[in-house]
This record gives C-alpha cells, structure tokens and sequence, in this order.
C-alpha cells in the first residue's frame, strides 16, 4: 500500500504520521491500534516538536533502547510489478535492544516501511496492512518480518521506478495513554532508523522474437524481428521501450549455449528488426541486459531449420 507521508517532529528527527500501526502485533495479540497512535500523534500537529497539550514546554519522547540490522528486502532482489497484479515481497530485519526494551508488549509498536525519495518523512511510502512477525532469539535480539503489498493499479505511477530505501521505527507506549487527550511525550520511548536497507522497483518488461522464413535455404537471409515492451504504471498498459540495445543470440541445435551474433537498438515504438544469413539449424532469440528502472528480459528462442 502507498500513501502520502505527513509528519511530526521530533526534536529534530521525524516521525511518521501515516505510519501503519497494525491493530495487532507479535504473538501476543496486541490491543494498541493505529487509530490510537495517530490520535496520538495528532495531539502534537503542528508543533514544532513533540509537547504536553499546552505546547509550552519542551517534552519529547525519551531515546528508547533500540536499532536496526540486518535489514534486506524481497531478498535482496528488485521489486518487478507488472500492469494489474499486486506483488507481495518480505522485508526481513533484526532488532538490537535493551532487556527491558519489551517488543511483544501491546504497547509497543515496531514498523518498517519504503519510501522513495530523500526524506521518509515527506516522500511516497509503501507500508504494510499488518503487524511484523517477530521472534527473540535472545534477552535483547529479536528477528522480524514484515510483508508488504504494492499493487500498480493503486500504489504505482512510473515515477516510481527508482530506488526505494527502508526505514524503521519502535516506539513504547507502555507509559501512556494513546487514546489521551494530554500526552505526556516525555513518557514514550522512540527509536527510529532511516537506510537500513534499499531497493529497486521495476517496471516488468516483455521481448519477443520471429525468424523467418521457415524453413531457410542455407545462405539465404533470415530476418529477426521483434519488441522490447515494459509496463506502464501510468495507464496500466505495456509500451514499447525505446533507444534501447538489445542483443540478437543463437543457439545452435544441440547445444545450450547462446552466443550472442549483434546488437541491435529498439526503435521509436520498441520494436527490433534485423538480418542474419542461415548457416545451420538453431534457436534466435532477443536479449535485454535491463536499466535501473527495468529488469532483463530474454525472448523465447524462435527455431529456424536451415536446408
């Protein structure tokens, strides 16, 4: 899920306001909602940081004992999203924090979220609909994973084709009330990590390929065509990728090695085209080495006999 971030400060750093506080955490089950954090948080809008309710004196969450490690995303891998299926990917990561730092309390709220852009605070966010899963493995070590789920018909425009980094947050409530009109932020402990972690979003991208003719006299031309398309985000349907080089391989019956013959650069509207001479039985096939903001793609060997 995407949403626009909109933030409180906090002495300096800066919260999430939009952050995604699932209505239960951990195994416990836990009883704090997002609906009561961003009450909470909403009791020091436009403050300059956080404030008791008369906004006169200078109270702000405590540093609570807590970082991030170890953070990788969808396993390290970019995130490719075509035109209409959602994509689920896992963010996994591991907390270092104090013994008396309880993350399975219903009054802790531990979160990792995507943002693209330069501040976490400010820029697009993907977050998740549900609560991390966490499990201690020892008295200050506990691993989690979170999944998250971006759907291009509702989370995506090509804009968001770059690079995505993470961000963390654990913030105790224990000794509050969230649902308080008056809150008292020197009582809430907040530990907040930015770049633990980066990825890629791609735009899925599709290569075709035809030889012809079929069959070929040996010596005679064959002609190689094809398209280099990718998913638009925009409008939900496939382009062609433009200007882009794309390299022509055979692979020789009986073998299962492609070796690449030219490069070819994709017209105007993505489509590929280009001339061979027939010297034997085998496969042609286009492959697309990929950008930054579009993964590689191979086309599906085209068989030619040669006479």
């Amino acid at each position: 899920m995407r949403i626009r971030a909109t933030v409180a400060a906090v002495s300096g750093a800066l919260t999430l306001s939009a952050l995604a506080v699932p209505a239960a955490q951990a195994d416990g089950g836990h009883s704090l909602g997002r609906a009561d954090v961003l009450k909470a948080i909403a009791a020091a809008d436009g403050r300059s940081a956080y404030t008791g309710s008369t906004g006169e004196d200078d109270a702000q969450p405590y540093p609570l004992d807590a970082s991030f490690s170890n953070a990788k995303i969808n396993s390290g891998k970019p995130i490719v999203v075509g035109t209409q299926n959602a994509v689920k990917f896992k963010v996994t990561f591991t907390i270092t924090h104090g013994a008396d730092v309880d993350l399975t309390s219903p009054d802790t709220f531990v979160d990792v979220e995507l943002y693209r852009g330069t501040d976490p605070a400010t820029d697009y966010t993907l977050y998740s609909e549900n609560a991390p899963s966490c499990t201690a493995t020892s008295a200050t070590k506990t691993d989690c994973s979170i999944m998250i789920v971006v759907d291009p018909r509702y989370d995506l425009a090509n804009a968001d084709a770059a690079t995505w980094k993470a961000y963390g947050a654990v913030i105790d409530f224990s000794k509050i009330d969230p649902n308080a009109t008056d809150i008292d932020w020197s009582k809430v402990g907040l530990a907040e990590q930015d770049g633990i972690a980066s990825t890629k979003l791609q735009r899925y991208s599709k290569l075709t390929v035809n030889a012809a003719p079929e069959p070929v006299k040996k010596g005679k031309t064959i002609t190689v065509t094809g398209a280099l398309t990718r998913a638009s985000w925009d409008d939900l349907r496939y382009h062609g990728y433009t200007k882009q080089p794309v390299k022509l391989q055979f692979r020789k019956k009986g073998s299962s090695t492609y070796t690449t013959v030219k490069t070819v650069t994709s017209s105007s509207t993505g489509s590929l085209k280009t001339t061979v001479t027939a010297a034997s039985d085998g496969y042609w096939r286009y492959s697309f080495a990929g950008t930054s903001t579009t993964p590689t793609a191979n086309a599906a060997g085209d068989y030619v006999d040669v006479l």
